[in-house]
C-alpha cells in the first residue's frame, strides 16, 4: 500500500513540475529552465544526503556497469520533453500520453529483462491493458 501511494504522490509531482517547468520555459528559454531544473534537483539532493547520513559519494565510482550512471543526462531530456509536450497538448493530455508510454516502455523492461531487471513472462492481459491504454488516448483526444 505504501509504494502505491507513493506513486500516487510521485505522478501528481510529475505533472505539477511539468506545469511549472513550463512556466518557467515560457520566461526564459528551453535549455535555462532545463539547468534550473537540474541544478535546483543537485542542491536538493546534496541537503538532503548532508542531513539524512552522508552516504560515501565515491560509490559512485563503483556502479556497473557504468551506463547506469546517466540517469541525469535522461533527466535533462525527460525535463525538456515534458516542457515541450505540455506546451502543445496541454497538461491533461501530455501527462496521459507520458504516462501510457511509461506503461508500455517498463512492461517492454521487464518482458525483455532489460537494464538488470528480472525478465518476466508475456501476459496477454498486459498487452491487452496497453491496448485500452491507447485506445483511452485515442478517446481522450
Amino acid at each position: 500500500m505504501t509504494g502505491f501511494v507513493i506513486a500516487l504522490i510521485s505522478g501528481a509531482l510529475m505533472s505539477i513540475q511539468g506545469v511549472l517547468n513550463t512556466g518557467v520555459t515560457k520566461q526564459s528559454s528551453m535549455w535555462v529552465a532545463t539547468g534550473w531544473v537540474q541544478l535546483t534537483a543537485f542542491l536538493t539532493c546534496m541537503i538532503l544526503w548532508y542531513f539524512s547520513g552522508r552516504e560515501n559519494i565515491t560509490d559512485l565510482l563503483n556502479v556497473h556497469p557504468k551506463y547506469m550512471l546517466i540517469g541525469g543526462v535522461i533527466g535533462a531530456f525527460i525535463t525538456y520533453t515534458v516542457v515541450k509536450s505540455m506546451s502543445s497538448l496541454g497538461p491533461a493530455k501530455a501527462a496521459l500520453v507520458i504516462v501510457v508510454s511509461q506503461i508500455i516502455v517498463a512492461y517492454g523492461v521487464e518482458l525483455f529483462g532489460l537494464f538488470g531487471v528480472e525478465k518476466i513472462g508475456f501476459e496477454w492481459k498486459k498487452l491487452i491493458g496497453a491496448v485500452v491504454a491507447i485506445i483511452g488516448i485515442m478517446i481522450f483526444n
